[in-house]
């Protein structure tokens, strides 16, 4: 999953990014609410961590901005202020969750995890195909009942195959839900990963490659 996080903080904010980055989230840090408006167009962003008191475009715009241009992606609202009545505005303005300063970093991240099951359109908890079974939330997969350990670069992979049912996915495509803006468009990554991936679930082989086109889950997976 991709989050976007937004905070000026100058500790605060690379500390939230690196976190995020350890718990296996594509994550990305912007400073300004300008910044963040840009990115939210240019990249397939589903989670936004959002500072409400930031430099240029103010949180509460940029929220009531998502909330109408992107309404896909889920909105955390980070703030000092802890009054009802700024919960009740932050909420107001389409945020779907809104966490009080100072906050623990594993209690940021059970958040997001919860908003990732509930994404706009239903989706179920847990992700089936054939014999493979992916919970975004506990983040464990199993196939044909025996659990499988895979790193965080294959498991967001392995979901975002998944997620589109048996539909082709482009290793741009993986390259922008998995990995972050600093990467290389040109970098091997996907396919490596992907050829990783195979050899940690096994056979059969659960994942098709369509030249030039991109990867998709196997019928018979």
């Amino acid at each position: 999953m991709r989050v976007l996080v937004v905070e000026d903080h100058p500790v605060l904010g690379p500390a939230v990014r690196a976190h995020l980055a350890r718990e296996g989230f594509a994550a990305d840090l912007v400073a300004d609410g300008d910044t963040a408006l840009e990115s939210l167009a240019v990249h397939e962003v589903d989670l936004l961590v959002l500072d409400r008191d930031i430099p240029g475009v103010h949180g509460d715009e940029v929220a009531r901005r998502a909330h109408r241009d992107h309404p896909e992606v889920r909105v955390i609202m980070l703030t000092a202020a802890a009054s009802l009545q700024d919960k009740i505005d932050g909420f107001g303005l389409g945020a779907d969750d809104y966490l009080t300063k100072p906050f623990a970093l594993a209690e940021l991240v059970m958040r997001l995890r919860a908003l990732a099951r509930r994404p706009t359109t239903a989706l179920p908890t847990t992700l089936l195909w054939g014999t493979i079974e992916l919970d975004p939330f506990t983040r464990e997969v199993r196939r044909g009942g025996t659990q499988v350990t895979l790193t965080r670069k294959q498991f967001g992979v392995l979901e975002q195959l998944m997620r589109a049912g048996g539909g082709l996915v482009s290793a741009e495509t993986l390259l922008e839900k998995v990995w972050d803006e600093h990467a290389d468009p040109f970098t091997t990554a996907p396919r490596v990963t992907v050829s990783t991936l195979r050899r940690a679930l096994g056979q059969p082989d659960p994942i098709d490659t369509v030249v030039g086109e991109g990867y998709r889950m196997a019928v018979d997976a």
